[in-house]
């Protein structure tokens, strides 16, 4: 019997060969991407984005571009003001009311143009510099896999799992970083302006909208920077995730491998179909042979010598062993001479494939045989 002991270490063996600690099928994910994988993973939308980058950059380049062109869009709204202001005595005459919508809907167009105008490269120069901030990231590759709708987002228990994910935690991390660290540059910038902001109220109007403009630049430029800070933090996070996400186990290596290579039984299989075709073809071109140059038992190659057309020999069928027999078998049946030539069979065999012309350097032993040959079938 069966002591308690030996039941209990049983029992635990048992345990440990169920391998419940595996991940997912095949055991842990210890394997490293293939680049199978990766390209499959990139045409469906998964890559290792950051877009706190774009954010950055798209910041940067706005405040950049705001403090050198502070003083032409100062130049351009103040013109603008000046343009609406001169039409206000024009607007509150007693005339016909069409004239008055008339003049306010041309001074509301001229201003919606120079805001378009004014505005307009800030925006292109935003969509470019976040496309650009992507493009460095991951290159460029156009799919509609992300666009297609998926019915398992809808599912409450997946979102639930996403709420309590790893990733979700980050994220709320990251958040709360920008947050803390935006509300630390922002006091730390006007602590050190208290003295210039005190006497805003004192200096001329164009004075006071020139300061106000430079500390809200500054500001921005100083927020784009820590922006910048999250974003490197962002995409070290996002290039480690979705590395580890990428990992396959080794039944999943093995598994692309077989379908990238083909399944060995099938493979087998097609080579031996091909094999056969191709020896159906060889068997229906064995009756055209002037000679099969035999070993005589081990090998059996056939021979054909169209002068008109080639200027040597081609091999158009070969065999050893059973198909050397079935050749010779069928050269019989066709009344195609035999010949026995243990060195020529051997080096035509082992150095002329099916179709190829004899080489060069066995051009004189194969003419003596169909010299042979053709003498007793009476030819030229």
């Amino acid at each position: 019997m069966m002591g308690f002991d030996e039941y209990e270490y049983s029992h635990l063996l048992i345990e440990y060969n169920l391998q419940l600690f595996a991940d997912g099928p095949g055991g842990e994910k210890t394997e490293e991407p293939t680049s199978k994988k990766l390209d499959d993973a990139r045409k469906k939308g998964q890559v290792a984005l950051s877009r706190e980058l774009a954010m950055a950059g798209t910041l940067f380049a706005l405040f950049i571009m705001v403090r050198f062109l502070a003083d032409f869009i100062g130049t351009v709204f103040e013109n603008t003001f000046q343009y609406a202001y001169g039409y206000i005595p024009e607007l509150i005459k007693l005339y016909d009311g069409q004239l008055q919508y008339t003049t306010f809907r041309m001074i509301v167009n001229h201003i919606l143009i120079v805001v378009v105008l004014t505005a307009g490269p800030f925006f292109i120069a935003g969509i470019v510099v976040s496309l650009l901030c992507d493009y460095l990231q991951i290159g460029f590759k156009v799919t509609p896999e992300p666009l297609k709708p998926k019915f398992d987002k809808l599912n409450p228990i997946n979102g639930f799992k996403k709420i309590f994910s790893v990733r979700a935690l980050f994220e709320l991390g990251k958040s709360l970083l920008k947050l803390v660290l935006i509300i630390a540059v922002i006091y730390t910038y006007f602590k050190g302006l208290d003295f210039s902001l005190y006497i805003l109220y004192d200096m001329p109007l164009t004075q006071a909208i020139g300061l106000m403009g430079s500390t809200v630049v500054n500001l921005g430029i100083r927020i784009s920077a820590v922006y910048l800070i999250i974003a490197i933090i962002d995409i070290i996070y996002q290039k480690r995730k979705h590395h580890k996400d990428m990992m396959m186990t080794k039944q999943e290596v093995k598994d692309e491998y077989k379908n990238m290579e083909g399944d060995p039984q099938i493979k087998g299989k097609q080579r031996q179909r091909m094999r056969e075709a191709a020896q159906r073809r060889m068997m229906q071109e064995l009756p055209k042979a002037d000679v099969v140059i035999t070993n005589p038992t081990h090998y059996a190659v056939a021979i054909l010598y169209e002068a008109d057309k080639y200027e040597a020999p081609r091999v158009i069928a070969k065999g050893s062993d059973y198909l050397a027999q079935k050749i010779k078998e069928i050269a019989k049946e066709n009344d195609v001479e035999i010949v026995e030539n243990k060195p020529l069979a051997r080096m035509l065999y082992a150095n002329v494939e099916i179709g190829e012309f004899v080489p060069p350097e066995l051009y004189k032993a194969v003419a003596e045989v169909l010299a042979f040959v053709y003498h007793l079938k009476g030819k030229a």
